[in-house]
């Protein structure tokens, strides 16, 4: 006998939002689908932050209808340079150039910012039927036959699955007993908007310095987004300092090759991290996005990484649910784990070694990494492979990564 009672998310971001819609693309009204976060009583968003969205994930807003909703404020990435140099030099020579198409007219990625892509997919949860409750998932009882969720307010939810979205520090994975390994990387990520003189065209940059990455990242208009990667001592000395004082340090950066540039918002520094859940189900339980996984911003795919367990689960569920199986078994969620996890250890070891072989000062390292680049940007058909698994289109792909609706 099948068990396809309420399916409960904790965590109402891009994940929980993301999942909740598909979920309900693929399953219909019959199964209700409730989305619990504190975080959904703001209204709009004020989450300054601006994400790349490459094209699988891009593929994925559009086939849940809310890409449309974006559009016009989501701004392609068409080029893409990186170099790599210390601070003081003069010159930042280009070691490699990445064409933006993964397809003809198809930008491997856009820039949107969090806000309007988190509104959208809160418009398109109300259209669509989904519960959307202003609260958290305080606990829950799972058994064999289901799961009894409660939340904030008070109210006892019987589900049949329940799936923790609510982020790194995630309360649902420590209930589970759900260990973590990892590790703090001594370094913070600086986020902050800039307006400059001149247009970007669509180009986005990645300078490796000593330090780390910083990453020029165009915003529609004449604006970037910044991911600028420094120790955390010297992190937390950036952004304490006045406006002009900023200002200096931000330039030293970012030259002057767009003009006279301006910090748009208040910076912020964010410590980085990387961990990984030793499973990503537990009884009736499955864990996506930050929940599972963290991993250094180097190559842009943690909110990705995330997006692809969303179409994965989804899949996973809306499969059982035509076969009428137990939408939380053990097989089904069995499912999804093998299906994610391997996927997001390789990428967890791609970026820490990245991080290791650009976030330092060695001069032999250097002259390596500036080697490889060259063989890279000078061989199509390696080129081509980075391009692609950049936008997410190698592996085992799911459905909604290909576009397809469930």
């Amino acid at each position: 006998m099948s068990v396809q009672g309420h399916i409960v998310i904790g965590g109402g971001a891009f994940a929980g939002l993301a999942l909740a819609l598909a979920l309900r693309q693929g399953l219909g009204p019959e199964i209700p689908v409730i989305v619990a976060d504190p975080a959904l009583a703001t209204r709009p968003s004020r989450d300054p932050r601006a994400t790349a969205i490459v094209a699988a994930c891009r593929r994925l807003f559009e086939a849940l209808g809310a890409w449309d909703d974006v559009r016009a404020e989501a701004q392609p990435i068409l080029d893409m340079v990186v170099t790599d140099s210390k601070l003081e030099d003069a010159t930042r020579p280009t070691f490699l150039n990445f064409a933006g198409d993964v397809a003809p007219g198809e930008p491997f990625a856009h820039m949107v910012e969090n806000r309007r892509l988190i509104d959208a997919l809160v418009v398109r949860a109300e259209a669509a039927g989904i519960d959307l409750r202003a609260t958290t998932v305080s606990s829950y009882d799972a058994r064999s036959e289901g799961i009894d969720v409660t939340l904030g307010d008070g109210s006892v939810i019987a589900a049949s699955l329940l799936v923790a979205a609510d982020g790194a520090k995630s309360k649902l994975r420590e209930r589970a007993d759900i260990a973590t390994h990892g590790w703090e990387y001594d370094q913070s990520g600086i986020v902050v908007t800039v307006g400059h003189e001149r247009d970007h065209e669509g180009r986005a940059e990645e300078h490796f310095l000593p330090a780390g990455p910083f990453a020029i990242l165009p915003l529609t208009g004449k604006r970037s987004s910044l991911v600028w990667t420094e120790r955390r001592t010297e992190a937390a000395r950036i952004i304490a300092l006045s406006d002009e004082e900023f200002h200096a340090e931000l330039e030293r950066r970012f030259g002057l090759h767009l003009g006279e540039v301006k910090a748009l918002d208040k910076p912020r520094a964010f410590p980085l991290s990387y961990f990984v859940a030793r499973s990503f189900v537990a009884e009736r339980l499955a864990l996506v996005g930050d929940s599972a996984h963290v991993i250094h911003p180097i190559a842009g795919q943690g909110l990705n990484m995330g997006l692809k367990d969303v179409a994965a689960l989804a899949e996973v569920v809306v499969d059982a649910a035509r076969l009428g199986m137990d939408l939380g078994g053990a097989d089904v969620l069995d499912r999804y784990q093998r299906w994610r996890r391997f996927d997001t250890m390789a990428m967890g070891v791609a970026t820490n070694s990245l991080n290791f072989l650009f976030s330092n000062q060695s001069t032999l390292l250097r002259t390596v990494r500036d080697i490889g680049l060259g063989i890279v940007d000078r061989t199509p058909p390696l080129k081509n492979l980075f391009i692609r698994q950049a936008a997410g289109l190698t592996g085992e792909i799911p459905k909604l990564l290909k576009g397809e609706a469930l």
